[in-house]
């Protein structure tokens, strides 16, 4: 029995614990905790949360200017001394005075004790004037609650802050750089400008025609419009606002304008928008930066009391007007004395932007929309160069200079509800098209082949193929009027274009809608660019082509009517494309873009977006039909285009539209054409003429397009509208078309 003893020696060890006698403990061996070293992340005496962690979130929440969450993360000593608002305001601050647009940090160590860590890291800002600015600080956190909350000082943003030190930038600004035509003419320049206007009460009546013909030679405001408005201001003694005038056009007749009672000639500096404003919605204009963009431009590198490019080219060109700025840093202390200068930099010249427009033409464009409202588009025919965009009624960007003495009087007309004069019509209106999209469903009739040139319908008064509508030709509308207009008759497909038959449009629209073939016109009408953007370098809306889903929207569609809206530079685009063989271009306005000095950092090219998915015998049909419309006698464009296309040897195709609206208003007028003269001193072009309720096109859209083809090839507009009393002067306060004779061969014109 040899493991006997041992047994016993367990029971009365067992004995003695039970009578209350204690062990002695054995004494473990002493644990020196190694010493905490800052760089050494892997140390910690407590099981404390991640303070590197917590100094990311906050840290991370700074990149997205989390503010808010910023805040949450301060320790309650912190929260007391500094409010959320200042908090914020420090932050804001100091990236708005540096220019910085963004900024990163990188962990570069971190101590953590029981009940206190610090987190040391790099700040790296990028500063949109002096480049990057570095800085290396530590952060200072406290366990509260078992969260590392943030001990909050200037120093989290950038070392060299601390102790209530700031920033303060110095601002380098180049000179803003010009706006050119495509002949060098300024546009838009620094220059001296006088703002003209009539004292009436005093303005001496044997001296007032001789006073109103020297304004119109300076203005171009005729004495006809000026002398109605004279006169009413008169009766109340009121300051008439007149125009403004660059100072070097002013200057010649100075003396002789001193002589007028009642002129007030006030000078003034500005960027200067000459001509008030010669293209304004393609240019755009300068206005001062408003309080809420005050940080979004701090941060671009400008100074709050700067002006900055809006709208047009002024704002898509900033970065090149504007040049590339410059700047120095300073660090500044409490007192206001500069401690050291962080960074700097030297500007960079500005690039001026030279146009595609010619500003003759485009003058004239605008003389030639009058105070209608309305937009007109000429594109040179071959390449997408815009040679004249404008939209009426037009505006004066010189009257977002608040030292021109016009400003006070005039600046509230630019937000008329009524006239919205700052809309461009041209890009941004967007209508129905009417009648001028009878060429893409000519063209998807034929392409598909199941029309031919031959086909042949009868063109009534009504459309009968409806069940329950029974819709009427324009020929009817002019029979009730004038009780002899009679229905075109049988027409084969050319002759419907160019009588502009509804019937003819509509029977296409609902076969192709009964065949299944429901996107066909759609289709087509986005191959020609609608329902897109065309991408100018300008601001510009897509407007919109519908898919028919009943046989009502497809004849709609069919007639460019329903829900189909489109922009008069998408319909110049296509019908440039139609004139010169298919190519649809990227419509452009500009022409280069360069320093004072050295090369262009920009040049134009043609761009082609597309080709019109139609055959070349298709094409040369639609283009056969269009020029009809301008030469046969019974076109609807022959009375008012014909004798200008045969005396000066310019061939005109073109179609006419006129966009009824279903709202009881007066229908938009519309008429798109371009020239095949294939001069060799100018470029054939594209128009298209818009003219919101103006109603018929071929009445008062197709006027508006002769003359803008006589400002062009001719140098002048050469006839008066039938609306005018004389060139320039309109008769009535809307254009009222007067009986115009027709040939005895052509029927009353079509919308």
């Amino acid at each position: 029995m040899k493991k006997q003893p041992v047994l016993i020696l367990i029971l009365v060890l067992i004995l003695l614990t039970s009578c209350g006698q204690t062990a002695i403990p054995m004494t473990p061996t002493p644990t020196v905790p190694p010493t905490a070293t800052l760089g050494d992340p892997q140390i910690s005496t407590t099981s404390a949360p991640d303070a590197k962690a917590a100094a990311r979130a906050y840290l991370d929440a700074w990149k997205i200017e989390d503010y808010p969450a910023m805040y949450a993360m301060l320790t309650d000593v912190s929260r007391d001394a500094v409010s959320q608002e200042d908090f914020e305001a420090r932050y804001r601050q100091v990236v708005n005075e540096g220019a910085f647009t963004e900024w990163d940090y990188e962990i570069l160590s971190s101590l953590t004790n029981p009940s206190n860590a610090q987190v040391g890291y790099d700040v790296s800002l990028r500063s949109e004037l002096v480049g990057d600015i570095r800085s290396n600080t530590v952060m200072h956190l406290a366990l509260e609650d078992e969260q590392w909350r943030v001990e909050w000082d200037d120093s989290l943003i950038m070392s060299e802050l601390k102790g209530g030190n700031y920033l303060r930038m110095e601002y380098r600004i180049p000179s803003r750089a010009n706006i050119y035509d495509r002949n060098g003419h300024a546009l838009v320049a620094q220059a001296d400008a006088v703002a003209l206007g009539l004292d009436t009460s005093k303005v001496d009546p044997e001296q007032e025609n001789a006073l109103l013909n020297e304004l119109y030679t300076l203005t171009g405001i005729h004495p006809d419009v000026l002398r109605p408005r004279l006169e009413n201001y008169r009766n109340y003694g009121w300051y008439l606002p007149v125009a403004d005038v660059a100072a070097d056009v002013i200057a010649p007749r100075e003396s002789v304008l001193a002589g007028y009672g009642g002129l007030i000639m006030s000078p003034f500096r500005t960027r200067y928008y000459f001509n008030e404003g010669t293209a304004p919605h393609v240019i755009g204009y300068m206005s001062a930066i408003q309080e809420a963009e005050v940080e979004q431009y701090k941060r671009l590198g400008y100074r709050i009391d700067e002006r900055v490019g809006r709208d047009g080219l002024e704002y898509w060109g900033e970065p090149y007007l504007a040049g590339k700025r410059g700047g120095a840093l300073y660090l500044v202390n409490s007192e206001g004395e500069i401690i050291t200068n962080l960074a700097e930099t030297n500007p960079e010249p500005a690039q001026a932007i030279t146009t595609t427009l010619d500003r003759d033409l485009q003058i004239g464009v605008q003389k030639a929309l009058g105070n209608l409202k309305g937009a007109a588009v000429v594109l040179e025919r071959d390449t997408g160069r815009v040679l004249a965009l404008a939209s009426s009624p037009g505006f004066n960007p010189n009257l977002f200079e608040p030292s021109n003495f016009n400003y006070n009087y005039l600046i509230n007309d630019l937000y008329d509800p009524e006239t919205i004069p700052l809309f461009n019509r041209a890009t941004q209106g967007q209508y129905p098209l009417g009648s001028v999209f009878k060429i893409i469903t000519m063209a998807v009739a034929l392409q598909s082949g199941l029309y031919t040139p031959e086909s042949e319908y009868n063109c009534t008064y009504f459309f009968e193929e409806l069940d329950g509508h029974r819709p009427n030709d324009w020929t009817y509308d002019h029979y009730l009027e004038d009780g002899t207009t009679q229905a075109s008759g049988i027409l084969n497909l050319p002759e419907g274009l160019m009588r502009s038959c509804n019937l003819w449009f509509w029977h296409i629209g609902l076969d192709f809608f009964n065949r299944g073939m429901t996107t066909a016109i759609s289709d087509m009408a986005k191959a020609f660019g609608l329902g897109k953007p065309t991408d100018i370098e300008i601001g510009e809306q897509s407007g919109q082509i519908p898919e028919p889903v009943s046989q009502v929207d497809a004849i709609n569609l069919a007639i460019g009517q329903g829900g189909t809206l489109v922009t008069p530079l998408q319909v110049a685009n296509y019908i440039a494309a139609i004139g010169n063989g298919g190519t649809l271009h990227r419509p452009q306005v500009i022409e280069r873009i360069a320093p004072l000095e050295g090369e262009p950092t920009y040049v134009f090219t043609p761009t082609i977006q597309a080709t019109l998915p139609i055959s070349p015998e298709v094409l040369s049909i639609i283009q056969d039909a269009m020029v009809s419309v301008v030469k046969n006698p019974r076109g609807t464009a022959a009375w008012v285009l014909s004798g200008f296309s045969n005396s000066y040897n310019i061939p005109i195709a073109g179609k006419t539209g006129t966009a009824e609206l279903g709202t009881g208003a007066e229908s938009h007028a519309w008429f798109g054409g371009y020239t095949f003269a294939n001069r060799e001193d100018l470029s054939d072009i594209a128009v298209v003429v818009l003219v919101e309720n103006g109603g018929e096109g071929s009445e008062v859209a197709a006027p508006i397009f002769k003359r803008i083809l006589e400002i062009y090839f001719l140098g002048r507009p050469q006839t008066k509208y039938p609306w005018e009393a004389q060139i320039g002067v309109v008769a009535t306060p809307t254009p009222e078309v007067t009986d115009t004779p027709a040939p005895v061969e052509t029927e009353t014109p079509q919308p």
